[in-house]
């Protein structure tokens, strides 16, 4: 039993916004502390074959109902950004430049990446759009365009996701609990289960 609930997304994923706004209460009622953890979920869509859920012809009309269908239920803001889905290199090796000297500062900084994109329809991939949402939090614009060109959070990054495939992530969001892994934002009721009963 470790004392943490990782917690692997990708910025442009929909389920992983909508994760984002419980995983750190759920992982509270556990007894745990959620690390989140950004990758770039097309490189794990290469390795498992499979295509984003918008392209997917049936699925695509559902996942958009779905999303739609959350953001009432979460009672938060949805819009289905243009573009989408995007890449979002920037926002990721940010996150980590900033989560290496302060957690609660790049979960903040997370949070307001995801409520740009989903809530408000901007389009997070160019790193300027990027340091204009950290600005309001504090966060120098200059360090922050100069951390996502410094190779250390670009390896940052890449290792990440290297380590997400190799404990079996498939999707975004994921959870790893004690070792145990769960796909998708409907799990999230499973983990605070096992962490709070034991697992099954």
């Amino acid at each position: 039993m470790t004392d943490v609930l990782d917690f692997y997304f990708d910025f442009s994923s929909p389920y992983g916004y909508f994760a984002s706004h419980r995983v750190d209460e759920v992982a509270e009622a556990g007894g745990r502390r959620a690390v989140w953890k950004p990758i770039m979920l097309g490189a794990v869509m290469k390795q498992t074959g499979v295509k984003p859920l918008i392209q997917v012809p049936i699925k695509g009309e559902y996942s958009r109902h779905d999303w739609e269908r959350l953001g009432r239920l979460f009672g938060v803001p949805w819009v289905l950004p243009d573009p989408f889905p995007i890449a979002t290199l920037a926002a990721a090796r940010a996150f980590y430049w900033l989560d290496a000297d302060d957690p609660e500062l790049a979960r903040d900084f997370a949070r307001a990446i995801f409520h740009a994109y989903f809530g408000e329809g901007r389009d997070i991939g160019p790193a300027e759009t990027v340091a204009d949402i950290a600005e309001p939090l504090d966060i120098d614009r200059n360090d922050l365009l100069a951390a996502v060109q410094d190779p250390r959070w670009k390896q940052r990054l890449i290792d990440e996701g290297t380590t997400a495939v190799e404990r079996g992530v498939c999707g975004s969001p994921f959870f790893i609990v004690d070792g145990e892994g769960f796909w998708g934002c409907d799990r999230l009721l499973m983990v605070q289960t096992w962490m709070t009963e034991g697992g099954w």
